[in-house]
């Protein structure tokens, strides 16, 4: 099965492990512990993880558990009876019900309170839940991923979390790293976000300066992927010139990165493991195949052919955040084309 990566781009040696891992659990119903520093996607990588499952065709259902006041939060995920309390004018089902058959995603689980982590590691264990002012309890099939930024080992000696429910929640750790040791990503995702946003804006995409990709390659990125984003939205609006100089930068990126001159270049996207990345190397800088490249790669015509069209599939998707109407804009072929060379491929691997 071709793995569904929810748009999360990159091609890192430290994410493609994840994506290793990801591709073994996604079939299983096992329960999920993502880690990860702050706007490095976890939500996504999450929506993977049910997008790949067998419960995909059923409700995927977030909730951020530090969004929302602890009093009401109960309220929120097992739901509650009429009257249960003030303002409770109607029943009303709550998130885990909501999710029933398919996958809840308890977002910043590190946030939850801890008469609450009671009750969450009851569902783990017993499969059921009973509403705020409920007499009975409801039995719920569920998928439960977890989602933390915080160092759960160290909150389970302080004492603010359950050590029972943190064994029961990290049955699988995945952890996502942190943009800044995803070398090469961090250009490929710059470059991708500032396709994105100047094609929003109807504006022609603008270029990062040599020094410009030094800098951002370079710097430390605190708000992950996240940061990137925004900063990426913030210069397809307000850079006056189509290359994009390093004086349009902002200090607190030049204060941290010190003397350009003196900055390494930048790494490389790391190459793709497979026939993939060979085929796209023979055609690199327009060098067209030879019958002799066939040979010393060991391919046929089809088998040449065939891994092209595959690479760039996955770029158009990729471009697309997923969306195969796009991708098939970007392609220029029709979308029912698209689906249908999506099946092959999936029928072929």
């Amino acid at each position: 099965m071709d793995l569904d990566t929810s748009g999360i781009i990159g091609q890192s040696t430290s994410l493609r492990d994840v994506f290793r891992i990801l591709a073994k659990v996604a079939p299983t119903d096992s329960t999920v512990l993502v880690t990860g520093e702050s706007g490095t996607g976890k939500e996504l990588l999450v929506r993977a993880l049910h997008s790949n499952s067998q419960r995909r065709a059923m409700p995927f259902v977030p909730i951020n558990c530090g969004a929302i006041p602890k009093e009401l939060l109960e309220s929120e995920l097992f739901g509650h009876e009429k009257g249960a309390f003030t303002h409770a004018i109607r029943s009303r089902p709550g998130r885990f019900e909501l999710a029933d058959g398919g996958t809840i995603f308890l977002d910043e689980i590190g946030e939850m309170d801890l008469t609450l982590q009671v009750k969450i590691l009851r569902v783990l264990q017993e499969k059921e839940i009973e509403r705020v002012g409920g007499a009975g309890v409801k039995k719920v099939d569920v998928r439960i991923v977890a989602a933390t930024n915080r160092d759960l080992e160290r909150e389970v000696a302080a004492g603010r979390f359950r050590e029972d429910l943190y064994y029961r929640l990290n049955v699988i750790p995945l952890h996502l790293p942190a943009l800044r040791e995803r070398g090469g990503d961090i250009l490929v995702l710059a470059e991708h976000f500032m396709r994105r946003f100047c094609d929003r804006k109807g504006r022609r995409c603008l270029t990062l300066a040599p020094d410009t990709r030094k800098v951002l390659a370079a710097y430390s990125w605190p708000g992950n992927v996240r940061e990137l984003e925004n900063f990426m939205e913030r210069l397809s609006i307000l850079a006056d010139d189509d290359v994009v100089p390093p004086a349009d930068l902002p200090r607190k990126i030049l204060d941290e990165v010190g003397d350009i001159v003196s900055l390494p270049e930048p790494s490389p996207p790391d190459p793709l493991p497979s026939a993939v990345g060979a085929a796209m190397g023979a055609l690199a800088g327009f060098n067209w195949p030879t019958i002799s490249d066939l040979r010393d790669k060991g391919m046929n015509l089809k088998d040449f052919l065939d891994t092209v069209e595959e690479r760039l599939l996955d770029e158009a998707l990729s471009m697309a955040e997923g969306v195969k109407n796009q991708a098939a804009e970007i392609l220029g072929i029709k979308r029912t084309t698209l689906i249908e060379k999506l099946k092959k491929k999936r029928a072929d691997s």
